[in-house]
């Protein structure tokens, strides 16, 4: 069997909103709701997490303005994802609820803090999705001038996550007592302060938040770079990656798993999800026509699509001619994003580009039958752990994902019915 999640790639902002599809999005994008809805369904097809994108700007690389972010609500306008928390896990009973953080911007103590405070209220269902940040507009916000070069984020990161994981096991599980006639509470000799002094952090502790129910939350990563990797392989409980094709996923995984034992940890505690994004309809012959109208539409909107892309590497896109090939370009961004665009980009013009850009590790177009068999052939070619669907975010697509996909995958044995525990990093390691 393999695990899946879905991720919300707008975080908690306009999903779509002119769709066809789109409903009321335009103007109850703030209300809970929809995502209530996702969680629900979710839950009943057997999903182990969803996972909310977050950032802590409005970009503004693309034209130098944000005005076409806007006018598109491509990135923004947003709230923050925390918020949705309690309220996502009182609708549902085991559904893991993972969270963006920024290693670069939260101070760890209250990272720490939050994170497991969530963590409490949730029973054990919470994870963070740790991310160094790549745009300068955001830290900009946080007082710098400009975000730290690739690599140190990742070495800050490091000490940064170090300084929270001794945070949330400053309580030994055992601490509370809750001893009426010893009028003992707590026992405050297994409350340790950690005494942090490193190169970037200083932290005395303890926590103020008791142990959670599943130790501490859940980490999720998605390192693509040789530092990114090696930084998910050390902390990560799941890495998520869009790296493109089977093998490119197999040797992915191969290199994690390597990299991981390298650590002196289990491989098979860390669980790879590989990204897709399946177009589904009644027969292959729709879903296919489904696609190409995807396709056509990327070529009709190339301009809207590369504020992404602008957004994720810090490079002005608008500056480059549509019709002719992307040039050589470096970034201080997501590397591995620039990187994948770049080869995809190869012969083709940057219009073209676009159109073709996977947001996948493989496309997955056909009826939910035909689909769930391509992802169990998948899944043994790739040896991978599972999937995160990356879909547009509507009540239509949310059906055709856990009320028609997710049942043809139950069906062949390849996903869970039920689950077996309580907490999300016991479900994670149930298979």
């Amino acid at each position: 069997m393999f695990h899946l999640g879905w991720f919300v790639g707008y975080g908690y902002g306009v999903q779509t909103w002119r769709g066809q599809w789109s409903g009321t999005g335009a103007t109850d994008w703030m209300k809970p709701d929809t995502y209530v809805d996702l969680v629900r369904s979710m839950e009943r097809a057997g999903f182990d997490y969803v996972m909310f994108e977050d950032s802590s700007c409005i970009p503004d690389t693309h034209g130098g303005s944000v005005h076409s972010v806007l006018a598109n609500a491509h990135g923004a306008p947003k709230l923050d994802p925390m918020t949705l928390v309690p309220l996502l896990a009182q609708a549902t009973d085991k559904l893991g609820i993972v969270v963006t953080a920024a290693t670069a911007f939260y101070p760890p103590y209250i990272l720490a803090r939050l994170a497991a405070s969530l963590d409490q209220l949730s029973s054990g269902r919470v994870g963070m999705n740790f991310v160094t940040a790549s745009s300068n507009s955001a830290a900009r916000n946080f007082g710098l001038d400009q975000h730290f070069e690739h690599d140190h984020r990742y070495t800050m990161a490091d000490e940064w996550t170090d300084v929270v994981t001794r945070l949330w096991e400053s309580w030994e599980p055992d601490a509370m007592v809750h001893d009426r006639d010893a009028n003992l509470f707590a026992d405050g000799d297994k409350v340790h302060p950690i005494d942090f002094e490193g190169e970037f952090y200083k932290v005395k502790g303890p926590l103020q938040v008791p142990r959670s129910p599943q130790g501490r939350p859940v980490i999720c990563q998605a390192g693509g770079s040789p530092s990114g990797r090696d930084y998910a392989a050390k902390w990560a409980d799941t890495i998520i990656t869009g790296v493109r094709g089977v093998d490119a996923m197999k040797a992915y995984r191969d290199d994690i798993r390597s990299r991981v034992a390298g650590h002196g940890r289990d491989p098979d505690d860390v669980k790879v999800l590989y990204l897709v994004s399946p177009v589904l309809d009644d027969t292959v012959e729709a879903a296919q026509a489904k696609a190409k109208r995807i396709e056509q539409d990327r070529l009709d909107n190339a301009e809207w699509a590369l504020q992404t892309m602008s957004y994720a590497s810090g490079i002005d896109f608008s500056q480059f001619d549509l019709d002719k090939p992307l040039p050589e370009v470096e970034t201080n961004g997501h590397t591995t994003t620039l990187s994948e665009f770049a080869k995809s980009a190869n012969g083709k013009t940057l219009r073209e580009a676009v159109a073709y850009r996977q947001n996948e590790s493989v496309p997955l177009i056909g009826t939910p039958e035909t689909v769930a068999d391509e992802m169990g052939e998948i899944a043994e070619a790739a040896g991978g752990d599972g999937f995160l669907i990356a879909n547009e975010l509507d009540r239509v697509t949310i059906a055709q994902i856990t009320e028609g996909l997710a049942p043809a995958l139950q069906r062949r044995g390849l996903t869970r019915t039920s689950y077996e525990f309580d907490t999300l990093r016991e479900n994670l390691r149930a298979f």
